[in-house]
């Protein structure tokens, strides 16, 4: 059984340590910035992880906006950026065809002002009548 003096000595009990809040919101600033990690402030100021992820929880700027931290690869950092790119390039290219389309169709107006001639197609007109009744006569005498 223990004796008394063992319990009661101070090398058998962790000493209970207080941070302030000021010293807590700064190590969550800190996380926040990326200037260290949970596992730096663990391994220095010999505190639990769930304890500084508390503090995050409670003090951190990012989480109180509602932040997500997306992490992924390098690889897929550059895709996405690859495709930015080749989006930028087709929005581009999108551009100057619309600026073509809108050029032509005021050439087409112009000419058909000047030459008094309709140029563009009358969707609603009559259609021709060709060379006649395609249909099959059942008509056979």
């Amino acid at each position: 059984m223990a004796k008394k003096d063992q319990l009661t000595s101070k090398a058998n009990f962790r000493q209970n340590r207080y941070f302030s809040e000021a010293f807590r919101k700064k190590k969550v600033e800190e996380v926040d910035k990326k200037l260290t990690t949970v596992s730096e402030i663990c391994k220095t100021y010999e505190v639990s992880s769930a304890a500084v992820y508390k503090w995050i929880y409670k003090y951190s700027l990012m989480r109180k906006k509602a932040v997500k931290m997306v992490i992924e690869a390098q690889s897929d950092t550059a895709r996405i950026k690859a495709l930015e790119e080749h989006i930028s390039q087709l929005e581009q290219l999108l551009g100057q065809k619309q600026f073509e389309i809108d050029f032509l169709q005021k050439q087409i107006d112009i000419a058909s002002d000047q030459y008094g001639v309709d140029l563009k197609k009358k969707r609603s007109g009559q259609h021709s009548g060709g060379s006649g009744n395609t249909l099959k006569s059942t008509d056979t005498k």
